[in-house]
């Protein structure tokens, strides 16, 4: 029987990464968060799993040695926050992210696993954050870990959402790490997932699928709605033209916004022919593609990779929260399995992406020293 790696999920929300992390064949220990809602939702689909809800900076280390107990924890991975080691170019010792981050590192510190995987936003990567990247580098390589980070987008591996996230893997020194191939789309073998596979999975039986949930209270933005073409929205006064009558026109002065244009499209359809654009926290960012209301929470679900029987726990509002701020299931999946090669001496050749402004960003030793 093949061992079955452990982690450690620290800001784990409902779990998300977790959850596509055991799929790849490992097993959560502890799932680590300060909301009720999601710490409830984490123990419906790890019911093997400890639970630590609240301050991480009151989980002590006696506390997280209990909770562990006799086990080795091979991972420790998460989303910290860390941009709060820059502020216009300098640390700022008193932004609470930082206070976050540390407790990521004492935790990492404190069972010291072979390995450490860190989600965060794609800015991570940019110039001006290139100060971040040093500093998380140097405290790593202090604790005896060899770093590498990329952009990835979570459609490349099966998730039918393009949804781009800076992951950054940790592995002890003597460990060999390469981020996993692409399975899907351009650069892979399979076609991509699409919002209509997505809605098609669903099951039946599904919780938080209720279209009740997802109705469009404003009678004139229902309206409207129903005038928005499958995959369309309204951004520019050309859309306007092509889509609304003269009587449910946008009362604005085209010429006077900035660009010409919505700062954010508003109506947008989605197209069950494409992946999703990015799942947020709000379920008035999108709309289903043929039907006048939003998406329900298992829809956006669905589209974050979540599988039907995922359960939740909360309020429509708390579980579309939980949706929005989770790593696609499909992409912790990836990821874990290519954790799971490092550990096993499995990588033979470090995966590269030879068009990075159209695929990726990586990361490298240059950009941050």
């Amino acid at each position: 029987m093949r061992k079955k790696y452990t982690f450690v999920d620290v800001f784990s929300g409902c779990g998300g990464l977790s959850y596509g992390l055991e799929q790849a064949g490992m097993k959560c220990l502890l799932g680590i968060d300060f909301n009720k809602d999601a710490i409830e939702s984490f123990k419906l689909n790890h019911k093997h799993a400890e639970t630590f809800c609240g301050d991480v900076g009151e989980l002590t280390n006696k506390r997280l040695k209990e909770l562990i107990g006799s086990n080795k924890i091979d991972f420790v991975v998460g989303g910290p926050p860390c941009q709060g080691f820059s502020t216009v170019g300098r640390g700022n010792s008193d932004d609470p992210r930082n206070y976050l981050f540390m407790e990521f590192v004492r935790i990492v510190k404190q069972l010291n696993p072979r390995g450490i995987l860190i989600e965060n936003v794609t800015g991570l990567l940019a110039q001006k954050n290139k100060l971040v990247l040093k500093q998380i580098l140097s405290i790593f390589e202090k604790l005896g870990y060899e770093l590498d980070a990329r952009v990835l987008s979570a459609d490349e591996y099966g998730v039918p959402e393009r949804r781009r996230r800076t992951i950054i893997v940790g592995v002890k020194k003597g460990l060999s790490f390469s981020f996993p191939i692409p399975t899907h789309g351009e650069r892979g073998k399979a076609k991509v997932m699409t919002v209509g596979d997505a809605l098609k999975g669903i099951s039946k039986t599904a919780s938080y699928n209720e279209v009740s949930t997802a109705q469009i209270k404003n009678e004139l933005d229902r309206k409207r709605l129903s005038h928005i073409p499958e995959g369309c929205g309204i951004r520019y006064k050309r859309d306007e033209d092509a889509f609304l009558p003269k009587r449910l026109r946008y009362d604005v002065n085209w010429d006077k916004l900035a660009e010409g244009r919505f700062r954010q499209t508003k109506l947008q359809r989605l197209d069950r022919k494409s992946p999703s654009f990015t799942i947020l926290t709000s379920r008035t960012m999108y709309y289903h593609p043929t039907e006048d209301r939003y998406l329900t929470p298992r829809e956006a679900a669905s589209l974050q990779s979540f599988p039907s029987n995922f359960e939740f726990y909360g309020s429509v509002t708390s579980v579309w929260r939980q949706i929005g701020n989770a790593v696609p299931c499909g992409l912790g999946k990836a990821l874990g399995k290519s954790l799971i090669e490092s550990v096993e001496g499995k990588v033979k050749v470090k995966s590269e992406v030879k068009d990075f402004k159209k695929y990726a960003f990586h990361y490298n030793r240059q950009v941050a020293v």
